[in-house]
């Protein structure tokens, strides 16, 4: 369900599934953990076609408020628009730490890396 790597010193997570419901907590719960073991490196999780759902979005969503306080910097691409507008809307509603959302993967890594240097 979830693939990591290193590129450019950003971590990038990439959701290859979708979680359904039932998966959310589970989901939020591998993205913190990789956080958590490479913080400080600012973070992209990448939302492939077949994961591109509201519960996707949603277990990022959970993810990116617990590792709020940690300082991260927390990004996200996805090809689908309506999830794109989804995570954009909920994440200027938590009022925490702004999560960037980027239609391509290569724009979201430079811009993750550039912003971290």
């Amino acid at each position: 369900m979830l693939s990591h790597r290193l590129d450019h010193g950003v971590l990038v997570l990439t959701v290859q599934e979708d979680p359904g419901i039932g998966g959310r907590a589970e989901l939020a719960a591998e993205i913190v953990a990789f956080v958590q073991a490479h913080r400080p490196a600012p973070v992209l999780v990448v939302i492939e076609e077949p994961a591109a759902t509201p519960a996707t979005a949603s277990a990022l969503l959970r993810a990116h408020r617990q590792c709020g306080t940690w300082g991260v910097l927390m990004s996200a691409a996805t090809h689908s628009a309506p999830v794109r507008r989804l995570l954009e809307a909920s994440a200027a509603d938590s009022g925490g730490a702004r999560l960037v959302v980027h239609p391509r993967v290569d724009i979201a890594i430079s811009a993750a890396y550039g912003a971290a240097a």
